[in-house]
């Protein structure tokens, strides 16, 4: 899953300001930190819960600078969570 995201009242974008961010859906958020600190990338914000919610995130950096959320997919075996 690909989720695309607008920054809303800006006129002119630099290099690593195009869009806000994308976010891809993921099976482990921490995991998948790992595999990308082990190639050589950069973890901006290791995974956890979101603010006030259950719904695990984490955020990398593409060599511009550009944001990736990575969003973990819920749980089939928690019957709690949609």
């Amino acid at each position: 899953m690909l989720e695309l995201t607008y920054n809303y009242g800006v006129g002119q974008y630099d290099l690593g300001t195009a869009y806000g961010h994308i976010a891809l859906e993921t099976d482990d958020a921490a995991a998948a930190c790992e595999r990308i600190r082990a190639a050589g990338g950069k973890v901006a914000r290791e995974a956890g819960p979101v603010k006030g919610g259950t719904t695990v995130i984490a955020f990398v950096e593409d060599p511009d600078g550009y944001k990736i959320e990575l969003i973990e997919r819920h749980s089939t075996r928690d019957a709690s969570r949609p």
